[in-house]
């Protein structure tokens, strides 16, 4: 299944896997065939946040990157259970392949995306973007703190920690507090 932000790209993305043998491909928005389930999403940053992922919880999941920023490709692939990441200008016998392994329960993430991965991360650790307290309340979401409970651990108004929420959320691209422990699971603590 196909649920891009652009139609004019979710369209020709269809056409040219239809008219090179893939019979089962559905542009979302459209009726797909009774009981049709997809093995493979084809997403890209704004698509990936609707509740499609929920629907089809079997389905493997590869992110198109649409030129985003690094930090979003970053938070992106890091907040949502991503199987494969795809340049905008990745040609079609790399498309077939990493359909191919993805479909296999394998992960396809193509070199330019690796190294804006990799770079932000190392962003992300070293807090070169976060804050001094932004990293001490992105600690104490990962313990599970309420923000009343963050606030008196750290002498601030509960106000004040959701302020600081939501910058750290601005700054990762994210929405949510889920999203956020997500993200600061997945990295290693800072002392």
């Amino acid at each position: 299944m196909i649920h891009l932000s652009n139609d004019f790209i979710a369209e020709a993305i269809s056409r040219l896997l239809v008219t090179n043998g893939y019979d089962d491909v559905v542009v979302s928005g459209r009726s797909p065939t009774n009981g049709f389930r997809p093995h493979v999403l084809l997403v890209d940053v704004t698509t990936v946040k609707y509740d499609l992922l929920s629907q089809y919880p079997q389905a493997k999941v590869v992110l198109i990157d649409t030129g985003v920023e690094p930090e979003e490709l970053c938070a992106t692939v890091f907040a949502y259970r991503i199987h494969g990441v795809l340049s905008p200008d990745t040609e079609l016998h790399l498309l077939k392949k990493a359909l191919n392994v993805v479909t296999k329960d394998q992960l396809w993430i193509d070199n330019g995306s690796v190294k804006a991965l990799l770079h932000d991360r190392e962003t992300f650790s070293e807090s070169g973007r976060i804050t001094a307290r932004e990293q001490e309340i992105i600690g104490h979401v990962r313990q599970g703190l309420s923000n009343k409970e963050i606030a008196q651990r750290l002498a601030l108004s509960p106000c004040t920690v959701k302020v600081h929420l939501n910058r750290i959320f601005g700054k990762l691209s994210i929405a949510s507090r889920s999203k956020l422990m997500a993200l600061a699971l997945d990295r290693p603590q800072t002392p």
